[in-house]
């Protein structure tokens, strides 16, 4: 073989004849170059593989894909873990809701929910297998469907309490003149006009004129009218075939139709009708029968108390009289 190099900056050229064994001896002086580099670049790898710690499989032959696909089985099985994991502290907190369901619906008045409990279980901890997707999707379904119910229930108990809370600003207990204690009692009495033993139906409320009148409660006016006996007269229907009275007033600020609150002024004091002088006569009737009023805002002094229980201890009075 014949190889010609040509220098054209120097216009001059080489030629080197190649016989066959020296093209065998540079093919073999290559391969063994070749070999030499090969195991130096194996050596260096291993050795930085030592000292970073890389896996000693890494380096194993393994099929196409072999290695991808183990740690994507890897992966998936640490996310399913810790799904676990999560879905086991759902269920605790969905626990502690039921318990706080019963608590709070026993405070509304209503019967604890009666859902059947599993039976006691124990024993020694023997792990089986780990969990898969269908087991997590099972157990998430069991909690939707018991949230589900949890917040049916819980509505229902706030529809309770609300008509609880709507209840106890429709029965009498507020004050209806700030500040002052009542005169003359509900019950039998000597009449200060005539002298001679008469029932009286209500409280008296002794205040200077115009102290304003309060209502004992929200409700809606179906009254406002001079009466002979009572003077300027207000009537308030608080439902529940519960009403009030404010008797003997000098002016009065609402009028029939009215929807009042409770504690809004809806008149003055005066001494209007048959009065010996200014007070507010207050009278409370369940089914058009006179009640004692003391006992409707004592209860209110006393604290919030039930209002649908007021109102039927109400209703148990008049039906005894």
């Amino acid at each position: 073989m014949h190889v010609i190099i040509t220098d054209a900056r120097l216009a001059r050229s080489r030629a080197i004849h190649l016989s066959g064994m020296r093209l065998l001896l540079l093919a073999l002086l290559m391969s063994l170059v070749l070999m030499a580099c090969t195991a130096a670049a194996y050596h260096w790898l291993f050795m930085q593989g030592g000292r970073a710690a890389w896996p000693a499989g890494m380096f194993a032959n393994t099929g196409p894909g072999q290695g991808d696909a183990e740690e994507q089985n890897r992966l998936m099985r640490a996310n399913l873990d810790a799904m676990a994991r999560k879905v086991g502290e759902m269920q605790a907190r969905v626990m502690q809701l039921e318990s706080l369901g019963d608590r709070v619906m026993g405070l509304a008045g209503m019967p604890p929910v009666s859902a059947a409990k599993p039976p006691g279980q124990g024993g020694a901890l023997v792990a089986g297998r780990p969990l898969d997707f269908a087991d997590l999707q099972a157990t998430l379904d069991d909690l939707a469907r018991l949230t589900d119910q949890r917040v049916d229930l819980m509505t229902v108990v706030e529809s309770r309490l609300f008509e609880q809370r709507i209840r106890k600003h429709m029965v009498p207990t507020q004050q209806p003149v700030l500040d002052r204690l009542a005169g003359s009692s509900f019950g039998w009495r000597i009449d200060p006009m005539t002298g001679q033993s008469a029932l009286h139906t209500g409280l008296d409320f002794p205040a200077e004129p115009g102290t304003p009148i309060l209502a004992a409660a929200g409700g809606v006016v179906v009254t406002q009218e001079y009466h002979p006996a009572y003077g300027n007269m207000i009537e308030v229907d608080h439902g529940n075939q519960l009403v009030t009275r404010y008797a003997h007033a000098s002016k009065t600020w609402v009028k029939r139709g009215d929807l009042v609150r409770r504690g809004q002024k809806i008149a003055a004091v005066g001494s209007t009708g048959r009065s010996t002088g200014p007070h507010l006569h207050f009278e409370v009737l369940v089914q058009g029968v006179p009640q004692d009023p003391q006992k409707f805002l004592l209860a209110g002094a006393g604290g919030p108390g039930d209002a649908a229980a007021r109102v039927a201890a109400a209703g148990a009075v008049s039906g005894g009289r």
